[in-house]
Formats: C-alpha cells, sequence, structure tokens
C-alpha cells in the first residue's frame, strides 16, 4: 500500500508520495513511488504510482522501453493528454502480457497512477490513470487526484484546497493530509518526496525529500496535532433537554423513539421520550 497526492491548481502542481511498500506486517521496505521526466525549458512530467508494485515497475519498464524502439513517447508527445494516453498504452501492454498469470495465482492487476506536468505553452495539467489504462483529468470542481490510501487524507484536501490556493499552502496541505495517513495507517511510511512545480518555469522548481528529522515536517506534525486537540475542546459539549418541559425548544417532530425489542409475554407500555439534543445554541436546557 502507499499513499500519493496531487494537486492542480493556478500557480502550478504540487505531488507528494510516500515510499513504503510491503507484503505483510514483517515484509516493509522503501521503494519511491515518484518518477520525474524533465527536459528543462520543453516539457516537464512527473508520474506516482500505487497498487502492486511488480505491476507498477513493468509499467515504468514499458514506457522506458517506447524510449529505446522509438515512435511514440512520453519525450516526443505534443501536449499532456497524449503523454497520459500513452501511458494507458503501456499499462495495457502489461495487463495483456501479466493478467492471466497474476490470475491463476489469485493476485488482482491492481495499478494506478498520478500523472501531471506541462509541455511548451500548454497549461498545467492533471490525469489519474487506472489499471484499465483509461484515465481522467483534474478540474475546477475537484483539483486534486490520491491514490492508495486516500481515506484518511482526504478531508483536509476537500476543506482547504481550491484552484485559487497559493502552492505553499498547497503543499502544507499535502503535508498535513499525508501526517493525517501516516498516523492511521501502518502500511504507509516516510520518506516522503515532495514536488512543487510553478507554472511556466518548465523544470522542477521545488523538490524535497522528507525523513523523520525533517524540522519542518516534524513541526507540522506536531503543531497540527495540538491544534486539533485545541480547536475540539473549544466545541461545546452537547447538552441534553426534556422534550417534555415547557421551556424546550425542540419541536415534538424531532423527538424520535430508538429501535426496541420487547420483551417476550410482557404488555407492551408507552416509552416516555428520551432526551434529546438541545437546540437553543447556549444555553443549559439539562432537566
Amino acid at each position: 500500500m502507499t499513499y500519493c497526492v496531487a494537486a492542480r491548481l493556478n500557480a502550478g502542481l504540487v505531488f507528494l508520495s510516500d515510499s513504503r511498500t510491503n507484503a505483510g506486517v514483517d515484509q516493509i521496505s522503501v521503494y519511491r513511488k515518484m518518477t520525474v521526466f524533465e527536459r528543462p525549458g520543453e516539457r516537464v512530467m512527473v508520474l506516482m504510482t500505487a497498487g502492486n508494485l511488480a505491476v507498477s515497475q513493468a509499467v515504468l519498464d514499458g514506457l522506458a522501453r517506447q524510449q529505446q524502439e522509438g515512435g511514440e513517447t512520453l519525450w516526443n508527445a505534443p501536449d499532456m493528454f497524449e503523454a497520459a494516453r500513452r501511458i494507458g498504452n503501456a499499462v495495457r501492454e502489461v495487463y495483456r502480457r501479466e493478467a492471466d498469470a497474476l490470475r491463476e495465482q489469485g493476485v488482482d492487476f491492481n495499478v494506478s497512477l498520478i500523472f501531471g506536468g506541462q509541455i511548451g505553452a500548454e497549461r498545467c495539467r492533471l490525469f489519474q490513470i487506472y489499471a484499465a489504462g483509461n484515465f481522467i483529468e483534474a478540474g475546477e470542481e475537484c483539483p486534486y487526484f490520491q491514490i492508495g490510501e486516500a481515506k484518511y487524507g482526504k478531508p483536509i484536501l476537500d476543506r482547504v484546497l481550491q484552484p485559487d490556493t497559493p502552492l505553499d499552502e498547497a503543499a502544507k496541505c499535502a503535508l498535513i493530509s499525508m501526517d493525517s495517513t501516516l498516523r492511521s495507517n501502518i502500511s504507509v511510511g516516510l520518506p516522503l518526496d515532495l514536488l512543487v512545480y510553478d507554472t511556466g518555469t518548465l523544470r522542477v522548481t521545488h523538490f524535497a525529500s522528507i525523513d523523520e528529522h525533517n524540522e519542518y515536517f516534524r513541526m507540522i506534525r506536531g503543531t497540527w496535532g495540538e491544534r486539533l486537540r485545541q480547536v475540539f475542546a473549544e466545541i461545546p459539549d452537547p447538552l441534553w433537554t426534556n422534550p417534555e418541559s415547557p421551556d424546550s425548544l425542540v419541536p415534538a417532530s424531532r423527538v424520535h423513539q430508538p429501535k426496541r425489542v420487547d420483551p417476550m409475554d410482557v404488555p407492551q407500555e408507552s416509552y416516555p421520550a428520551p432526551q434529546v439534543l438541545a437546540e437553543g445554541p447556549g444555553s443549559d436546557q439539562l432537566n
């Protein structure tokens, strides 16, 4: 398992990947999931992979063989859409070669990729490529993609990332998303690869390899946890009210009974209404 996240913003692109691979709790190793294809002044493309490591490596090998054999490669693709299509073709080629053997061993053909960058004067583009070789593109409504163990880091992305988010803020958001995932899932681990690309530069703008000694990431881990606990403590606790009380603000239409199982051979009696959440903010209606 792994976790990778990337965002396409008005100002450029942000990519972040972890490096943990494992085949069980006692077989953990490190393999970097981010690969950069860069020809300064002409194109910058970034590929991140998740899923079966053997399949991911086979796709990367297929892209390398495209270059050796000539013809259609990432280096002569006229635009990012065509480059994404060529990666999809590489995925399909691996499937044709390996899927039957994997199926015989009870192994799924499992690979997912995030691919983004800029070619020439074209705007920055970001794609998610699936195991079938098809892909979708990030847009204004959802400017980011995740692959791998995505659920723990998603809430902060949904609340913060917008197309006009500055790159440094987006990088910070991605790191917080990664920290949330690291804390909740042992199949994701350090070190991390962080790449930030400014639109129009046509070269890697910023890059960092982040391990447990990185002071900025350690600050994020401590500060984020501390501020979450602080905000949690500041939110009022629930207040309860008796809906039958004259000063209750809860309308009768919002009073419900829990699902109950009645004892057998016992006459059923009417149940008193349970206390419900008070609907007068800041007022103690507990009776």
